[in-house]
């Protein structure tokens, strides 16, 4: 069972920046991840974050797309897998 997927209007906008071609790997990423986003020592894809001195991203987990030098960030919550406004990095 697939978890829901939640856009905010941040990563809506930079889900838009990116071309078709790596939005269609950036979706079929979140796709896969969407069946099992929990993190990696749990047998899920996400990495954990931390906070540091800029960022406080404890709580969020990561993918890497490594070819495409993009960083998917996402929270989980109620069934719900929210993509933030800190998810495609260039």
């Amino acid at each position: 069972m697939a978890w829901a997927i939640e856009y905010f209007k941040e990563a809506q906008k930079d889900l838009a920046k990116i071309d078709h071609s790596q939005k269609l790997q950036v979706l079929k990423a979140i796709e896969k991840v969407s069946q099992n986003p929990l993190p990696d020592y749990e047998g899920g894809y996400g990495k954990p974050l931390s906070n540091n001195d800029t960022t406080k991203l404890a709580g969020y987990y990561k993918i890497k797309l490594l070819k495409l030098g993009i960083r998917i960030v996402y929270g989980l919550g109620d069934g719900t897998c929210h993509l933030t406004h800190q998810n495609l990095t260039y």
